[in-house]
């Protein structure tokens, strides 16, 4: 293989041999590939959700109440955060195809070692590890959005965003049904088993990258910071996605409360059943995406956003009817799915070579929403039951579509990078 870095037609054929793996299509991803992405997008971030329909049978097997159990949710999100900032900016400085499979690995390392904590606090603390370790999605996204040109990148973002989100949604699930038949451990054993196969097989097919810039971390991790002081789109669609997680938050964290306690009394596999229900907005992310690569990226914000902040009424009155549970769930899923592909379609213009590093930027304040949003839900539904937590996130959503508007007056084009 030709390791010269002088320019050169020769040169030129070999990076991009390198870069296009056989059976990509013109837009340089084919289909197979975009599908196996999201497909490891959808298994890596799962791990941070597998415990949401688990909380009270995870507090009642320690013996404590909701308020700790919950923060299970909270301190794999930090960890996220904190993956997002420190971990994904090296996606544009290292090769992804081996950046990816090792932290994989690690994440499998972390998720076995939760199936045999002893107690909360080990079984917390781990959940910090398993958070930093399943940023790999956050850095296969801008990956697949590098291999698709103009025309099609919104759609193929949205594929990939379908495949993650609907790993987020069906980790409910899967954790309830396998935590019914046998137990919560399991649940967790199982995920670090299927976090490994991907590993091995991410490793296998994932393209070479052209050379990377000559950066060093610090330097990486500076002009993140950088980027988001420089690039006031990216600011203004960080707080739109922060916003619509945090909505998203105050009620998945609180639901199994609500559905294992009176009138509904459900069990483990119901209660993860429920995560089929939001399985419209995973499939709402790839018409999303449709509708960026068609420009009508303003009026899409604005009433996915507002879909989110109305969405909180019927699930308030889901309180006591299954039916305007399930009508809630849907509408705010498909809200806040929509509006993250329509946030992350845009912020990828600001340019290829930072995209890891933008996405990086938008990610970390879109789970410190997650997280604050999933922190403050457990207070809330500790003092003040279902009817404090719908009105949390029905202001939530309501401060969200108020900032779609207001964005909506400025320019959505990025700023010209700095050279």
């Amino acid at each position: 293989m030709t390791t010269s870095t002088s320019p050169g037609r020769g040169t030129h054929r070999t990076k991009a041999a390198r870069t296009k793996p056989a059976g990509t299509n013109a837009a340089g991803i084919s289909a197979g590939l975009t599908l196996t992405i999201a497909t490891a997008c959808g298994i890596s971030v799962a791990n941070l959700y597998y415990a949401q329909p688990l909380l009270h049978t995870i507090a009642g097997d320690f013996g404590v109440g909701s308020g700790p159990a919950g923060l299970l949710i909270t301190l794999s999100q930090i960890g996220y955060a904190v993956g997002l900032a420190f971990v994904v900016p090296a996606g544009d400085l290292l090769a992804r195809r081996r950046l990816v499979p090792a932290l994989l690995v690690a994440t499998a390392a972390a998720m076995t070692a939760s199936a045999l904590a002893p107690d909360l606090a080990v079984l917390i603390g781990l959940a910090l590890a398993v958070g930093v370790g399943a940023v790999g999605a956050q850095i296969l996204v801008p990956l697949a959005a590098g291999l698709a040109d103009e025309q099609s990148r919104g759609r193929v973002v949205g594929t990939v965003m379908s495949g993650l989100l609907l790993g987020i949604l069906l980790a409910r699930t899967a954790s309830g049904l396998v935590a019914g038949a046998t137990s919560w451990r399991v649940v967790y054993g199982a995920g670090a088993a299927l976090v490994l196969v991907m590993a091995v097989l991410l490793a296998r097919v994932l393209p070479g990258e052209p050379q990377r810039p000559h950066l060093t971390y610090l330097g990486v991790l500076r002009s993140t910071a950088q980027l988001f002081a420089q690039q006031p789109l990216l600011r203004r669609r960080s707080l739109l996605g922060a916003l619509g997680f945090a909505a998203f938050s105050v009620f998945w964290t609180t639901i199994a409360f609500l559905l294992a306690g009176p009138p509904y009394r459900y069990s483990d596999p119901v209660i993860g059943l429920f995560g089929l229900v939001g399985a419209a907005g995973a499939l709402c992310a790839t018409f999303a995406g449709n509708v960026a690569d068609r420009g009508r990226t303003r009026a899409a914000s604005t009433t996915f956003a507002a879909l989110a902040a109305a969405s909180f009424l019927p699930i308030y009155l889901g309180r006591h009817s299954l039916l305007l549970l399930i009508v809630g769930i849907v509408l705010l899923d498909i809200g806040v799915q929509g509006l993250q592909v329509i946030n992350q379609s845009l912020i990828y213009r600001i340019g290829p070579a930072v995209r890891s590093r933008v996405n990086s930027a938008y990610m970390v304040s879109y789970f410190i929403g997650g997280a604050v949003g999933s922190a403050v839900a457990s207070s809330v539904y500790a003092g003040a039951g279902w009817r404090g937590v719908c009105i949390v996130g029905g202001a939530v959503g309501l401060a969200a579509t108020v900032v779609t508007v207001a964005d909506g007056l400025r320019p959505t084009s990025p700023r010209p990078l700095s050279t």
